[in-house]
């Protein structure tokens, strides 16, 4: 670990601005899920247990620079102070002379929590003079916000030019983690994607690294074409089909293993509304077809039974494995059988388990596996462009140790 983590800082006595990924999703003004606060509280109790106050900053949504009262952090603040049983202090703003007064005015213990930070366009930016002036609230800098990380936004990078930074426990602990998984794994290393739109960056790292590829959900059609194979209705990345294409000549010897459906549940594209929400449409024939007998007039929903069984064996014998990305549409109960069935399969395998990106991660909570991994990333974009091999700018801008 080359960069500065909270634990090479003494902050007993200082204000330190805590950037945290905050953005969690809120129905009727109320938090859904508290998983992204709870993620962070290891680094905020370290923090105030060594006398420090804090200053939280997060964004939430994508206001765009205009100020959305129904994007406030407000609800956020308020279950903040509740999980750390002590009072956080909600600011009506992220900068400005009120903030700067309300900053000044904090007692080791203290929290306050900022608003929004993209309700300033500045944020998004990378705007010098707004991180500036967000740096000239603390005595030290915090990132603990690793979905966030890959982005070159005024609180994410530019704020630790003008202030002695670390990375928080939590980044620490996910950057430990993907490195292990790309620089050191346990093998075999097998890695499982899935997801509609195949993640040429990643494919392309880990293809060079793994013992055995994994390809399900949507982007496994954009492969079976590329093998010549009709594909109906389904799903095609055209972006991605060169790519599909490279990576079949690669891995024709066997070096590393690439798995595709053999099977795969099917519907007609009417027998899936997607809009407003997505739901099944009742009395629209469903079934099961081989990978090289999709019918013209039908799409892929899921990977069929003995994909499942296909891609269950080659989990067992892995001893790390990487997962990002659905098998099917999870949305709809019908459709979320491929992917039940790799959670599964990890859960009773004794192998080193990661999983990323929001889809997967959501489906496996709801399907009531989320305990059963090793490690769940909180930062579905920061841990595709960290397994692509890319350096995190919010990370990168901390100083080595």
């Amino acid at each position: 670990m080359r960069k500065k983590t909270v634990r090479d800082v003494d902050p007993k006595g200082k204000r330190v601005f805590v950037r945290v990924d905050f953005n969690v999703p809120l129905q009727d003004g109320s938090i859904v899920d508290d998983t992204r606060i709870r993620a962070s509280l290891p680094t905020l109790k370290d923090l105030l247990d060594r006398g420090a106050s804090l200053i939280a900053a997060s964004h939430l949504g994508r206001p765009k620079g205009k100020v959305k009262p129904e994007l406030s952090l407000a609800p956020v603040a308020r279950r903040l102070g509740d999980l750390l049983g002590r009072p956080v202090e909600m600011l009506s703003d992220c900068v400005g002379p009120e903030v700067e007064q309300a900053a000044k005015a904090l007692s080791p213990g203290d929290v306050v929590m900022l608003e929004n930070l993209r309700f300033h366009a500045e944020e998004e930016k990378g705007d010098e003079g707004f991180a500036r002036q967000l740096a000239g609230l603390a005595d030290l800098y915090v990132n603990d916000a690793f979905g966030a990380a890959h982005r070159s936004h005024a609180s994410t990078a530019v704020i630790a030019k003008f202030l002695p930074g670390s990375m928080g426990l939590l980044v620490e602990k996910e950057v430990e983690v993907l490195t292990r998984v790309l620089e050191s794994p346990e093998r075999p290393l097998v890695a499982i994607l899935g997801g509609v739109k195949a993640k040429i960056g990643v494919l392309q790292n880990l293809v060079k690294r793994v013992d055995a590829l994994i390809i399900g959900g949507g982007q496994a059609y954009t492969f079976l074409k590329a093998k010549g194979l009709e594909i109906g209705e389904s799903v095609l990345d055209r972006d991605s089909f060169e790519l599909a294409k490279g990576i079949l000549s690669q891995t024709a010897h066997g070096k590393p293993r690439l798995l595709l459906p053999t099977d795969v549940v099917v519907t007609t594209p009417d027998g899936v509304e997607f809009e407003p929400s997505i739901k099944r449409v009742e009395g629209v024939p469903i079934r099961v077809a081989a990978s090289d007998a999709i019918p013209a007039d039908m799409m892929g929903v899921d990977i069929g039974p003995e994909t499942r069984k296909l891609f269950a064996e080659e989990i067992k014998s892995a001893k790390c494995v990487v997962w990002n990305g659905p098998m099917g549409i999870t949305e709809i109960p019908e459709f979320r059988e491929g992917t039940r069935s790799v959670a599964q399969s990890l859960a009773d395998s004794e192998a080193y388990s990661v999983i990323g990106g929001g889809d997967v991660v959501a489906a496996v909570q709801q399907l009531g596996f989320g305990e059963k991994f090793n490690h769940i990333c909180t930062g579905g974009g920061a841990s595709l462009e960290f397994l692509e091999g890319k350096e995190l700018p919010g990370i990168a801008a901390l100083p080595d140790r």
